[in-house]
């Protein structure tokens, strides 16, 4: 388990300097937007220093199939929000990006919501489902059924709260968008993302190489992985560079989590807590994140924007 930790505390790390890198490249680049995906990857393509964010997030992702393999999902949730403390500093250091006194209250209450959700498991046994401890069991497969029926609705869900904060973005005379909205449709994707990364984990080295590329190419997972890969990347580089990465970031960040850790405990079958006081920990968490996202500013009231401006898109 301990090695599980040390891989979620390396992936934190590499997500959180990646979006760093990618959102001081777009603040240099030219204006992307989703409407032109084409555009939006031929200028991204063309920053040194956005590449190298995007290896940085892609070495994450590898440390993330580790942390599947050895920590339940929930905790390993809790340990991947310890990250938005470092990409905060992070932000604030190399963007100059700052955060206003409500904001500071809401990312403190959703770290606190979290916070609960980890205090939940039952840290006894050696949590590895084999038995010996009654830990908090370990799980690499679920029913392929159950996942489409998961995922399917939240990237639908995620691409249409997408599209319609992009519609309300170009209404004349409205109020600059936090990127709350950004935030948790993103999320939405990164969350079923992470459901893959969870299924891929568990068919690893099951039986050879020949054997694990076989078993995988018949699961909806590298399915998922695709649609998320290419969809995430163009929706969350376009809301990056309209929006302060230490705001957006975090939302991306608590949706993913939330998701993960609810319906991934479930779809896995790795149960909820039978302790009354556990359980209560796990559904209160969860409910002052959500609580805390539908209550957050929609809209930034601030006039300094530190982060060089986006170049206009030239046709």
């Amino acid at each position: 388990m301990g090695w599980g930790v040390a891989a979620a505390l390396l992936a934190n790390a590499l997500y959180s300097i990646g979006f760093v890198l990618e959102k001081r490249a777009l603040g240099g680049l030219e204006q992307v937007t989703v409407r032109r995906p084409a555009r939006l990857l031929r200028v991204v393509l063309g920053s040194p220093l956005w590449i190298g964010g995007a290896l940085a997030l892609a070495a994450g992702l590898g440390a993330q199939l580790a942390v599947y393999r050895t920590l339940p999902i929930a905790a390993a949730q809790g340990v991947f929000v310890s990250g938005l403390v470092l990409l905060v500093l992070l932000s604030s250091r190399i963007l100059g990006e700052r955060t206003t006194g409500r904001e500071r209250y809401a990312l403190a209450a959703i770290l606190v919501a979290l916070l609960m959700v980890v205090l939940s498991l039952d840290g006894s046994g050696d949590g590895d489902g084999s038995g010996g401890g009654g830990g908090d069991a370990v799980s690499h497969s679920a029913p392929y059924g159950l996942i489409l029926t998961t995922c399917l609705p939240a990237l639908a869900l995620g691409v249409w709260l997408y599209l319609a904060a992009e519609r309300r973005t170009r209404q004349r005379h409205r109020p600059s968008t936090t990127g709350v909205e950004y935030g948790v449709a993103v999320g939405l994707l990164y969350g079923v993302s992470s459901l893959a990364i969870k299924g891929v984990s568990g068919r690893l080295a099951s039986d050879g190489v020949a054997g694990t590329v076989l078993a995988l190419l018949r699961s909806p997972y590298p399915y998922l992985l695709l649609f998320t890969g290419v969809f995430g990347l163009v929706m969350s580089q376009a809301a990056l560079q309209r929006c302060r990465a230490s705001l957006i970031v975090p939302v991306c960040t608590t949706v993913t989590c939330l998701f993960t850790a609810v319906l991934g405990t479930l779809s896995f079958g790795e149960a909820l807590p039978e302790d009354p006081a556990r359980l209560v920990l796990r559904v209160a968490g969860t409910a002052l994140a959500v609580v805390v996202l539908l209550t957050m500013p929609k809209h930034d009231t601030s006039t300094s924007h530190p982060s060089a401006p986006a170049k206009e898109l030239t046709p």
